[in-house]
């Protein structure tokens, strides 16, 4: 273990309003509570933080939540101390200056703490040797599904936790009417937090007309205007509930992340985008379906085709063939119908494969453990 006075900075820039800061917030919390180490949160956005963590203030240039000192990046670098270990979250840029000043100390590990991937070749370059200023050698550290990366994030007991929420009725029902969810009754319980999406109407059609009834929990976020599009109203607030045929749909408060965690917990299918989102529905058991987050070239197909191909290990073809079409019509903004009532066909496969495939992954240690001992191993 590193000693407890070790210094870790942690840099976020915020791209996607949630994803990137949603991980460092995560993790910096992570290795306070559960590694004993100091850790300054340096973020350029704290307004988007100020959404997963309300008792943020926005205007302050420091401040202390849980046990983090969470500092504001600002365009005019203060002067200050270089950390001992020095994390660039996502390849964000260090500020010059302080790159000056882990030069004139004696050399901080830097890590360039990268993008989910399940791609083959994460294996072969988590932990290489990257780009070195001056003095100071940065390295990869890739978080993954294989053994040889940095693993997820994943706080101690978090699978017991969920284990105990998922057995009690009376518990998932009580968290459910603290968000004022009354469950339509029989209903398939989804939660739905996504990027735009060209598929949802077919989606929407798809479960209105279903012989099951469908209730669909909606996060505050960008899906809302498509959502609203279908229901065929201009706009859309939390709180609202509306009902079509078989389908209720409700609006959500954006929930901070424990909350998150829970309403994941709490239902039968869950559709998610970017990553902090996607690892955190992993953990909870339950058949999902990844908005991968676009990128040029469409290089984000390969990685969700990777993901898919080791996923799917362990299903029969039907179902293997049943959750991959919807992903890829969900990822191509394509019809839903087909792929959807596909996947229900094999629903009792997909949750007992989504909870084995939880377990497994738990099997590696987390990421910031793998963090911590990395840092161990290097001093």
């Amino acid at each position: 273990m590193p000693d407890t006075n070790t210094r870790w900075d942690v840099f976020c820039t915020v791209v996607d309003n949630f994803g990137d800061i949603g991980v460092t917030w995560r993790l910096a919390r992570q290795l306070v509570a559960e590694h004993s180490v100091q850790v300054r949160l340096w973020v350029d956005d704290l307004r988007a933080f100020e959404r997963l963590c309300p008792e943020i203030d926005n205007q302050l240039a420091q401040q202390w939540q849980q046990g983090v000192e969470v500092r504001h990046w600002p365009a005019d670098w203060p002067a200050v101390d270089a950390a001992d270990v020095v994390i660039a979250a996502f390849a964000c840029q260090l500020p010059a200056p302080y790159m000056d000043a882990m030069a004139a100390r004696e050399p901080p590990l830097w890590l360039n703490l990268d993008y989910l991937s399940a791609e083959d070749w994460v294996v072969g370059c988590h932990g290489l040797p990257s780009v070195k200023y001056r003095n100071v050698q940065k390295y990869f550290f890739f978080p993954g599904f294989r053994q040889g990366t940095g693993g997820l994030l994943r706080e101690r007991g978090l699978l017991e936790r969920r284990r105990q929420f998922q057995q009690s009725a009376q518990v998932q029902r009580e968290f459910l009417q603290g968000l004022g969810i009354e469950r339509a009754p029989d209903s398939l319980l989804i939660s739905l937090f996504a990027y735009e999406n060209a598929g949802l109407a077919s989606w929407l059609d798809c479960l209105a007309r279903d012989s099951t009834p469908s209730h669909m929990l909606v996060p505050e976020g960008r899906i809302l205007g498509d959502v609203a599009r279908w229901l065929g109203v201009e706009e859309l607030a939390a709180g609202e509930v509306h009902v079509r045929d078989g389908l209720t749909v409700q609006v959500l408060p954006f929930v901070r992340q424990d909350q998150y965690d829970l309403l994941l917990w709490s239902c039968d299918f869950n559709a998610v985008r970017g990553e902090d989102s996607f690892v955190r529905a992993q953990w909870a058991g339950r058949p999902l379906l990844w908005h991968i987050y676009r990128q040029d070239e469409d290089i984000h197909l390969d990685k969700l085709e990777a993901f898919l191909a080791l996923y799917t290990k362990g299903l029969s073809p039907p179902a293997s063939e049943a959750i991959s079409g919807l992903w890829r019509a969900w990822n191509d903004g394509a019809a839903m119908t087909d792929g959807w009532q596909a996947t229900r066909k094999y629903a009792p496969e997909l949750q007992q494969h989504a909870e084995a495939w939880c377990l497994e992954q738990a099997l590696q240690d987390d990421l910031a453990a793998a963090l911590v001992q990395f840092y161990v191993n290097w001093i």
